[in-house]
């Protein structure tokens, strides 16, 4: 159990680390009446790559896949994806006065991330 634990905690620093750099570059995520795209897009882009890796790790030996999954799933994908950032977006839209632009945000996250982590899951299969 100590070694997935650490597995979580090296990757979970380096997905919040990605998931900074990410905002950096695409940092028109506070203007108001505007989509925050970073957050769109990490969680989009972190839908995919956990249908990717859940379809990659389960044909991979039991033994080997542990402490993996903890490191990327748990840890890089979870510091990476920022579900608790896109419901305080969805509330800042709503309370902007925005409320169509906000249930807008709402149907592209579910849309968008139940597809991507169905393709992802599909390409591996």
């Amino acid at each position: 159990m100590g070694r997935a634990f650490f597995a979580v905690a090296l990757g979970g620093a380096a997905g919040s680390v990605l998931r900074y750099a990410v905002g950096l570059l695409l940092s028109q995520a506070g203007a108001p009446g505007r989509l925050p795209m970073s957050t769109l897009l990490v969680n989009v882009v972190g839908s995919l790559v956990i249908g990717l890796v859940s379809g990659w790790l389960t044909r991979m030996p039991a033994s080997s896949g542990p402490e993996l999954r903890a490191f990327i799933v748990t840890g890089v994908l979870g510091g990476f994806t920022t579900y608790s950032a896109f419901a305080m977006d969805t509330v800042t839209l709503a309370q902007a006065e925005a409320p169509v632009l906000a249930l807008m945000y709402v149907g592209a996250h579910v849309t968008l991330g139940i597809g991507a982590a169905w393709l992802g899951a599909w390409l591996v299969s």
